[in-house]
């Protein structure tokens, strides 16, 4: 899939922005609809980059609960960031660095310490122009070197949170070419109880835009099937647009869909006819072939993965859910979830755990749920089950290790019971005399040293890899050696940081400290996946081999 310009495109023409609003209500696929946009001009050769503008007043995603806000998404400079940079990511193939989040905390900040320092000479500080020239500022810089820059608005028109920025568009667009930017606007049609798609959302949606001083170019109806003919002529009367600029984004299976479904709509040709690039796209015969390929791929064979978690949202483990269904694309299989709740292990949730062919435990803080993950561990140990522990559930196969094969009773984690008599986990000694509790995270891409000869160097294929972190605590050195003495090895290690584990004599059992699921594409996806969904396809395999073929 190419992500660099390989066209005629002249970069003298300036950079193009696409300004992305969402109206009616929230999570109606905005951010896809963005990056979908983008991996078509990505397709057609021009190097695009992302902005995600989100109004909330905390400064990054970090401190969110994952049941409010869906999971904390890790970029490569460490950056904490709310999950639709991970699609932005995905979609788009590239590595994008926390400036390519905008927060109103991060603005408002940025203004406040710059007032402090006296850089204002004096002056009143405001939202205008302060605030918003910030803005302004941030989105320009995320955008240099890049052919076009997509800017997500969080929220919908007239959240109060929002005003600065749409605001700052305004100013925006009065400072540009009008060829340099399109302003598109996602919008949801709904049925009426008689089956009509209804338009009305969307005119009340546009006129809330046009008061701030906003004029769509662009309209976007979500819908549950494709916008008739007379809904987008009515869209386009009312809205003061095109017909040719009303398209339709209709339910579909596969968020990677997507592209395709609005590249039929001929979304694509319309933005670049509009920003006067499409005279440097590359010919259409050689644009989606690559993506269409991926995402369409046949799956011939289905497994079940148990995710033994405690945040019953999807949109909080949003990553695994997509690098599982990034390793099905490679290996051609449906990889179907189930939610386990480790708070309820005793339950309905317990057959769901033998009912799979795998397990994953992920990441998580704090002391809920814990029990069930290291009984989901010990389960998947004991009946030589596939397992892969992320983060937090690295965490505790060392404790269900120490325990119930080492014996060493209440081994935990300190972080969790600061009390516990053999603390396994804990903070490294160096990290004990830092203040500060953002000074002991770790986060972003780090590099780990994989040994010769594991299960590690087979699924990576190299002595080496680099991995995005997102913890706190450790494996205790001083239980190293202990922990080691039987079938576990600490296959990957950073210095004296453990980073990877495995056991011996069972199927796959992998344990990262770190996330590999942040840096999974689908045309790239995560090597610890792929493993694990080799070791289920083989261990289904063994199970169907027939009778006389086991005993020939």
């Amino acid at each position: 899939m190419p992500t660099e310009p390989t066209t005629g495109y002249d970069p003298t023409l300036g950079k193009k922005f696409i300004f992305v609003t969402g109206g009616v209500m929230s999570g109606l696929g905005k951010g896809i609809t963005a990056a979908s946009t983008g991996r078509l001009l990505a397709n057609a050769g021009f190097d695009v980059t992302a902005v995600k503008v989100d109004p909330y007043l905390n400064v990054d995603a970090g401190t969110m609960n994952p049941y409010e806000h869906g999971e904390v998404y890790v970029l490569k400079d460490g950056g904490e960031v709310d999950l639709d940079l991970g699609n932005y990511e995905r979609f788009l193939g590239i590595d994008m660095t926390s400036d390519h989040n905008v927060t109103t905390g991060k603005t408002y900040q940025s203004v406040i310490d710059a007032e402090r320092a006296g850089d204002y000479l004096g002056k009143t500080v405001q939202i205008i122009p302060h605030v918003t020239d910030d803005i302004k500022r941030r989105i320009r810089e995320a955008a240099d070197g890049t052919d076009v820059c997509i800017v997500e608005i969080g929220g919908t028109v007239g959240d109060i949170e929002s005003m600065p920025f749409l605001e700052a568009l305004r100013q925006f667009a009065s400072e540009e070419d009008d060829e340099d930017l399109l302003f598109m606007h996602v919008t949801l049609v709904p049925y009426s109880m008689n089956g009509e798609q209804k338009t009305k959302p969307t005119q009340h949606s546009v006129k809330e835009l046009r008061s701030i001083g906003l004029q769509p170019d662009i309209l976007v109806g979500r819908s549950e099937h494709t916008l008739e003919a007379e809904t987008k002529t009515k869209i386009a009367r009312f809205c003061d647009v095109s017909t040719e600029a009303v398209f339709s984004n209709p339910d579909v299976p596969d968020i990677y869909h997507v592209p395709l479904m609005v590249e039929e709509e001929g979304l694509d040709e319309y933005v670049m006819e509009q920003l006067g690039i499409a005279e440097g796209a590359l010919p259409k015969a050689d644009r989606s072939q690559r993506w269409r390929e991926l995402v369409t791929r046949d799956r011939n064979r289905t497994v079940t993965v148990a995710l033994v978690g405690k945040y019953g949202l999807e949109d909080a483990y949003m990553s695994i859910h997509e690098a599982l269904k990034h390793a099905g694309i490679e290996r051609e299989t449906d990889v179907e979830v189930l939610w386990v709740d480790a708070d309820r292990m005793h339950d309905e949730h317990t057959e769901r755990l033998e009912s799979a062919d795998g397990i994953i435990v992920p990441g998580g803080f704090g002391a809920r749920g814990t029990a069930g993950k290291i009984e989901a561990v010990q389960y998947a140990r004991e009946h030589e089950i596939p397992f892969l522990g992320l983060c937090l559930g690295f965490q505790m196969a060392v404790i269900e290790q120490a325990r119930n094969v080492l014996g060493l009773e209440g081994a935990h984690s300190a972080e969790i019971d600061n009390e516990t008599p053999h603390p396994v986990i804990d903070i490294l000694p160096e990290q004990k005399e830092i203040d500060d509790m953002g000074g002991t995270m770790r986060l972003g891409a780090h590099e780990t040293q994989i040994q010769a000869g594991t299960l590690a160097e087979a699924i990576y294929q190299a002595d080496s890899c680099t991995e995005r972190h997102r913890h706190r605590y450790e494996v205790n050195p001083e239980y190293i050696d202990q922990l080691e003495s039987g079938a576990l090895t600490f296959s990957g290690t950073a210095g004296r940081r453990m980073e990877i584990l495995e056991l011996e004599d069972h199927p796959f059992f992998l344990g990262t400290q770190f996330h590999p699921e942040f840096r999974s594409r689908p045309d790239r996806a995560s090597p610890p996946f792929v493993g694990f969904l080799d070791a289920l396809l083989e261990q289904q395999s063994d199970d169907t081999t027939p009778e006389d073929e086991v005993t020939a």
